[in-house]
């Protein structure tokens, strides 16, 4: 019997994190992602680990943002010293990805301890700093795609492209269970077909338990044709208007996706003559990483390159990597591009952008990726007239464009398609890495369209995979006791409440397809005494 612990992506779309323990006790780690998107969300990366890190032998990572890599300092100052599994381009990307998260670590610890003093408060420390952060990279260990590795004694590995973003990988796990392997896929973030600069994601055909992610689980995207034109658009609005358009963009894959489309006009001789600014010091180095990784890139970008063409270059683009000359861009009157990070507004240099262009009637802002519930660029989106901005108001001014065509993440079509490549297989379906509403919907079309049987698992929920012939077994979350009641409690109610919908969902749509087991009513009565111990703490 295998145990898998779902400490992160599960009722949520951040903070990736799965513990796994076979038979013997031996445990493993998939992916150990910091949690974004709102201060209650972001306290869980405070709480002390469900597991002892030094107990963990390996560590797989799938890919190198920092919502599935981000805790690594963290875990490995805590006690990890095992290997970390993944791909070059990804330990690559890691190198500059965790020292800058450590930078904004230790930026926004000093920022809190400056208010609190104003107020007699204690000081703040750091998540961790930028020594944790380079301690934890010497225990990257990169392996080649579709390569095994026998990982240590009865745990076998192998990782595939995932089409995310450059090095991401589908993680497919064999553990040996008494006579026979038990196979666990992880699909890790799963791009669409025919993205952009990397290869389409990889098809695998059998797995016993698939966990897979459903960040767009309930919706498509636009036609990636209308999403360019889109783009378009936005810069000519603000063009004709003699504002600034603004990009926060992921400074990996999104930003150097942006380039390729820019460049594209370019040479089409559709883009506007203004300046073009990247202004994020680590998107600049995600770029060069690229430009050295050129055996993920797909035919098209191949092609481009053998041409003579860069394709992360053209006259007018700047790489802005200093404070001072990213200062002076907001100094210039005048349309302009600015590319900047975080993708979400929720820390970086496109704050300050924002804090100087959101106001201005006629800018445009532009959003090409996902934002998770509670960060400044979703509030942006669901049309809040005013964002906090650095302790103040700011008025959204600006027209913003919405454009859904550039994810890096697959949407519910293709999603489905990749699920479908296990029809023979037919195994169990672990819908994670999706706010809850996305997960239980992509659940149930797998149930409806392909029969697999799906579940969507709560944080910190322990499920019992056991050989094939056997059903699954689910434990509850557990529950520990917290210096903050508050705290506690709201955590508990975010343990429960994936499972409530989850069961309201079946009860509403029992038909015969889907029905009622006893299995579903110990698992409410458990809940209901669940929440009568929280109510009575």
């Amino acid at each position: 019997m295998i145990k898998v612990t779902c400490l992160g992506a599960a009722g949520s779309v951040t903070g990736s994190c799965f513990l796994i323990e076979n038979v013997h006790g031996k445990k493993v780690m998939v992916d150990c992602g910091l949690f974004q998107g709102g201060k209650q969300m972001e306290l869980r990366n405070w709480r002390d680990w469900d597991f002892s890190p030094s107990q963990v032998s390996t560590l797989f990572l799938t890919h190198a943002h920092i919502d599935h890599s981000g805790r690594i300092p963290k875990l490995v100052r805590d006690g990890f010293k095992g290997r970390i599994i993944t791909s070059a381009a990804t330990a690559q990307l890691c190198e500059i990805m965790l020292l800058d998260s450590a930078h904004v670590q230790e930026m926004d610890a000093r920022w809190q301890t400056r208010k609190n003093r104003r107020r007699a408060g204690r000081d703040i420390k750091p998540l961790y700093t930028a020594d944790d952060a380079q301690a934890s990279l010497q225990y990257l260990h990169p392996v080649e795609e579709d390569e095994m590795v026998v990982v240590e004694e009865g745990i076998r590995a192998r990782i595939r492209n995932a089409g995310h973003i450059l090095g991401s990988s589908i993680l497919e796990l064999w553990i040996r269970d008494g006579e026979q392997d038990i196979k666990l896929v992880f699909s890790g973030d799963l791009g669409m077909e025919n993205q952009l600069i990397v290869k389409s994601p990889q098809e695998i055909f059998n797995a016993d338990y698939l966990f897979v992610e459903s960040t767009y689980g309930n919706r498509e995207h636009k036609d990636f044709a209308t999403s360019k034109e889109e783009l378009l658009d936005a810069i000519n609005y603000a063009v004709f208007n003699g504002e600034k358009i603004l990009i926060p963009a992921f400074a990996v894959e999104r930003t150097q996706e942006i380039i390729y489309i820019l460049n594209e006009f370019h040479r089409a001789g559709r883009l506007p003559d203004i300046p073009i600014y990247l202004d994020s010091p680590l998107a600049i180095k995600a770029t060069e990483i690229f430009r050295q990784n050129r055996k993920y890139y797909d035919e098209e970008a191949l092609a481009m390159v053998n041409q003579g063409i860069d394709p992360f270059e053209m006259p007018n683009l700047t790489y802005t990597p200093t404070t001072e000359e990213s200062m002076a861009i907001n100094e210039k009157a005048g349309p302009a591009i600015i590319i900047a990070g975080s993708g979400m507004c929720t820390a970086g240099r496109i704050k300050h952008h924002l804090k100087h262009n959101l106001w201005r009637k006629g800018a445009s802002v532009v959003i090409v990726g996902f934002q998770a519930q509670g960060s400044t660029g979703r509030q942006i989106v669901d049309g809040k007239t005013t964002v906090r901005l650095f302790g103040e108001d700011v008025a959204v001014r600006a027209k913003v464009f919405t454009i859904g065509g550039f994810s890096a993440h697959a949407d519910r079509k293709n999603l489905l398609k990749w699920v479908g490549n296990f029809a023979e297989s037919n195994p169990q379906v672990f819908v994670v890495h999706g706010e809850n509403s996305a997960s239980l919907d992509f659940a149930q079309l797998i149930h409806q369209d392909l029969g697999f049987k799906s579940y969507v698992p709560g944080w910190r929920e322990t499920l019992f995979l056991k050989p094939r012939e056997f059903p699954i077994e689910v434990a509850p979350p557990v529950l520990e006791e917290a210096v903050n009641l508050g705290d506690d409690m709201l955590q508990a109610y975010q343990a429960v409440s994936s499972e409530l919908d989850q069961l309201q969902w079946r009860i509403k749509r029992a038909d015969g397809r889907i029905r009622i087991t006893e299995e579903d009513i110990d698992r409410l009565k458990y809940i209901q005494e669940e929440l009568q111990q929280i109510l009575a703490a």
